[in-house]
């Protein structure tokens, strides 16, 4: 398949304000020092030694300039006049890598340390003459792709073969909240789409928007996806013109989840060691993961459950015969507690390993008039479709549409 790429690239910004740096030897590594081709930092790196620095837990900003060769009046001095470019108590973090950049081996050498908060923006500390602190971005680029995604052993893997942003996944799951369960996805299945992402220096950074998407599972099963902002909260349609959003229905899952570790149904408990009943769905992924209510409702319990489930949220929803729970929680989201109206999608708290659990995952249950059934089912079986989209759009999605299939046959 042919692919089309626009490259768009977006100016650097530079800007000036003020603030930094003397010296003791650091146990640093030396890092042999490159030449100025990458991007402009304000100063010549190529004229100075650069040493490679990580900020240890519970140091402070001041503390950490006066080890890397700051006097303690500079280091104060820089302290307070940075704040308005560099937020302390919001952007210096434990564990973040500084280039530091000296004129020799001497001590007071210290000129220039260098702050890189994100791939594309940093904060350069001048610790010389004129103290200064400015902030420095990478330029930008924006590419049109077209991804043709063959699913062999997972998604995830299929992506990366592609060269697709891993992003793209969370993209997709959303976008297909309703539609499809990610975690049924098997050999042969096939994502087909057209999106934006931004680059710097060539990685992809993000997925701006996803134009189109074709998914074609078992059987040539397909479930089209085509973008176009009705400004009422649809935004993705499929060919007839039907929202894939389902406000009604529940969502296909409660997280963005690396796997389901124990399904529904009966199993070996993993810490009494004895055959019993799971009326639940776990799903495992990494502690502070954020979960959310699949469906419209009202929280009736947020609290410690007393029987294994830790911290756990019991939602009644609008369709009075369901309810949902969501055990093992490290903890709840803000204004989270009994007797508060939920939307469908918000975070109403966080994957923990609390209660009686062996990782962190979350269980989550879903019971019909009071008895568990499995969620896996009954969220694919009780799906009702979206809302059609207005009739003055429908001709301009059938163009699209068309258009777009045309362009990812190509």
């Amino acid at each position: 398949m042919k692919r089309r790429t626009i490259i768009l690239t977006a100016l650097l910004v530079l800007s000036l304000p003020g603030c930094l740096c003397k010296r003791q030897a650091p146990a640093v590594a030396e890092i042999t020092p490159q030449k100025d081709t990458v991007y402009p930092l304000g100063f010549l790196t190529d004229t100075l030694r650069r040493e490679g620095y990580r900020i240890g837990y519970g140091q402070t900003l001041s503390g950490t300039l006066q080890e890397l060769g700051a006097s303690p009046s500079t280091a104060y001095t820089l302290t307070k006049i940075c704040d308005s470019i560099f937020k302390v108590s919001r952007d210096f973090r434990a564990h973040d890598s500084l280039d530091v950049y000296y004129a020799d081996t001497t001590p007071g050498s210290l000129r220039y340390i260098v702050y890189p908060q994100n791939p594309v923006r940093s904060t350069v500390f001048k610790c010389f003459d004129s103290l200064a602190v400015w902030k420095v971005e990478k330029p930008v680029t924006h590419e049109r792709r077209i991804s043709d995604i063959r699913i062999e052993s997972s998604l995830w893997n299929a992506l990366l073969a592609d060269g697709a942003s891993p992003d793209l996944i969370m993209e997709l799951s959303e976008i297909y909240a309703w539609t499809i369960d990610f975690f049924s996805l098997r050999k042969g299945d096939r994502f087909r789409v057209i999106y934006n992402q931004t680059l710097c220096e060539g990685q992809p950074l993000r997925v701006d928007t996803v134009f189109f998407s074709l998914y074609t599972g078992e059987g040539q099963k397909s479930a089209a996806a085509i973008y176009l902002d009705q400004k009422d909260g649809n935004k993705y349609w499929n060919e007839k013109g039907i929202s894939l959003r389902s406000e009604k229905g529940f969502l296909k899952a409660p997280l963005q989840f690396k796997r389901i570790s124990s399904g529904f149904g009966v199993r070996i408990h993993p810490i009494t060691g004895r055959k019993k009943m799971h009326p639940a769905v776990d799903y495992a992924a990494p502690t502070g993961t954020p979960v959310h209510t699949v469906g419209d409702g009202t929280v009736v319990f947020a609290g410690w459950d007393k029987g294994g489930g830790g911290n756990y949220i019991k939602i009644r929803h609008d369709r009075k015969e369901y309810e949902t729970k969501y055990l093992h929680l490290s903890r709840f989201a803000a204004g989270i507690r009994s007797g508060v109206r939920v939307r469908q999608g918000q975070t109403i708290g966080y994957v923990g390993s609390t209660g009686h659990s062996t990782g962190p995952h979350l269980d989550f249950r879903i019971t019909k008039n009071g008895k568990p059934v499995n969620p896996l089912k009954i969220v694919s079986a009780t799906q009702p479709e979206g809302v059609p989209i207005k009739k003055e759009n429908k001709a301009q999605l059938d163009s699209l549409y068309m258009r777009y299939m045309k362009e990812i046959s190509e």
